[in-house]
């Protein structure tokens, strides 16, 4: 019997597409009243910018995770469909 070689890449994109789609279909629930619970979620990273100015080249780094029970729930189905292909 040959096991099929899956790609990590593969599930990085699924986890990933997961996250993008729960993370929308949480800010449209929040508009519904039975659904509004799917939007329930936090933000953390950094809030203000990290600007660093060398003269000759600036760079601008900053990151925040906005996460809620949709995403996560995208994430759990974006491993179950990756596990079942």
């Amino acid at each position: 019997m040959a096991v099929k070689d899956k790609s990590i890449w593969i599930l990085i994109l699924f986890i990933l597409s997961g996250i993008v789609v729960g993370g929308l279909l949480g800010d449209v629930a929040a508009n519904v009243d039975f659904l509004s619970w799917l939007a329930y979620g936090e933000q953390f990273g950094i809030s203000e910018p990290i600007h660093i100015d060398l003269s000759v080249i600036e760079f601008t780094f900053g990151v925040m995770f906005k996460i809620n029970i949709a995403s996560i729930i995208g994430i759990v189905l974006a491993i179950f469909i990756y596990k079942k292909i």
